[in-house]
């Protein structure tokens, strides 16, 4: 595909407003209204992943991506009414394969999968629907008006989980946008501007930095955030709390605690970590978990995590930082003492690491979580 000349034409009624229209901003009479774009779009000059067509409202977006890409545009689903968004994916997918396109989209809260998609947040909406969309396409999705319904902070962190994605699936992808800050997050290959006729090929550079400043809390800070918790939504009286501010904005919650065991009598262990969902995508979570992992080694601590999430446990096991020091197996984590165990329930898979990474600076650490006895 090189160059392209795309005219759109409308015969103009001439009613009796329009004739008024006419008189006061003197516009001359006519029959015909028409636009014309010429399009110099050469994506087939080399490999590509993730182009972005982007401008403001009114220069052809839409209408370029309607003439060039119209079989391959996602952006509207026909959601069950009354039925979790888990079960508008395509029939021939697993729970496994669904749960894993979600979570790589940033969408990972396990109890909003359960819901309708009426229900969900413009947030989660925009994320469940780019995961459907690399779902149902073969090669090629292109969505209109990316990012258009979410804030800029959703956007961005959205676009970065989704171009993550889809360069790890294998697939291409055009956004279309007239949000210009997206660029630097979704990292396209190409970049086209329908309002000057300019196409650029990128080098692919990092994202963004996203730099947290952490702080321990009282435990009821766990309040803001306990909700986005799929295991419980209780918290030990003893557990040492931490939140991870991103521009000012409380986006992450740590826990850990005592790890009461006669071999092991100086080791911490993780028990709460949630990411607000508009964070999602980004490994947020597991950095503050591995930022704080090494503030306990610091300190003079040894540190454990158990990992149930898929995304955590793949990170882990190939991170020089972390040992695996249990396989992962079926948890029968029933819900509490004295509750027996459902036949139902199928229990989750739950791994166990030691942090063996490099320690953080010894004030930073007690500054944060104090000495070791």
């Amino acid at each position: 595909m090189q160059s392209i000349d795309i005219v759109r034409k409308s015969i103009i009624e001439r009613t009796p407003r329009v004739l008024q229209l006419e008189g006061i901003f003197d516009i001359p009479p006519s029959e015909r209204s028409e636009l014309s774009w010429r399009v110099d779009l050469p994506v087939d000059e080399r490999p590509w992943s993730i182009g972005l067509i982007v401008g403001p409202s009114g220069s052809g977006k839409t209408t370029i991506i309607n003439e060039l890409f119209k079989a391959q545009i996602f952006n509207e689903f026909d959601w069950p009414r009354d039925k979790s968004i888990l079960d508008g994916f395509p029939a021939g997918m697993g729970i496994k394969e669904i749960s894993a396109l979600l979570n790589s989209v940033g969408f990972s809260s396990p109890p909003s999968w359960m819901r309708p998609y009426s229900v969900l947040s413009n947030g989660e909406k925009f994320r469940v629907t780019i995961a459907r969309a690399l779902a149902e396409s073969k090669e090629l999705c292109v969505i209109d008006e990316f990012t258009s319904v979410v804030d800029r902070t959703v956007a961005q962190i959205g676009s970065a989980a989704v171009a993550k994605t889809v360069r790890r699936m294998g697939k291409k992808f055009i956004a279309s946008s007239c949000h210009y800050d997206i660029e630097e997050w979704l990292q396209p290959d190409w970049v086209y501007k329908p309002i000057d006729n300019s196409f650029t090929w990128r080098l692919l550079r990092r994202r963004p930095e996203i730099k947290l400043e952490v702080f321990k809390v009282h435990r009821s800070a766990w309040q803001y955030f306990k909700r986005h918790h799929y295991l419980s939504a209780d918290i030990p009286p003893s557990a040492q709390c931490f939140v991870g501010f991103w521009n000012d904005v409380p986006v992450v919650f740590y826990a850990y605690l005592h790890f009461q065991n006669n071999r092991l009598t100086a080791t911490k262990r993780g028990t709460r970590m949630v990411c607000l969902p508009d964070y999602q995508g980004v490994g947020i979570g597991l950095r503050l978990e591995e930022y704080m992992a090494s503030c306990i080694k610091g300190a003079g601590w040894d540190y454990i995590g158990a990992a149930s999430h898929p995304a955590r446990i793949t990170y882990c096991a190939k991170s020089p930082n972390w040992k695996m020091i249990v396989k992962p197996r079926v948890s029968r984590n029933n819900g509490g003492k004295g509750k027996k165990h459902s036949v139902k329930h199928l229990g989750r898979m739950v791994a166990t690491f030691r942090y063996v990474g490099p320690p953080a600076p010894v004030d930073e650490a007690l500054n944060l979580v104090g000495a070791a006895p």
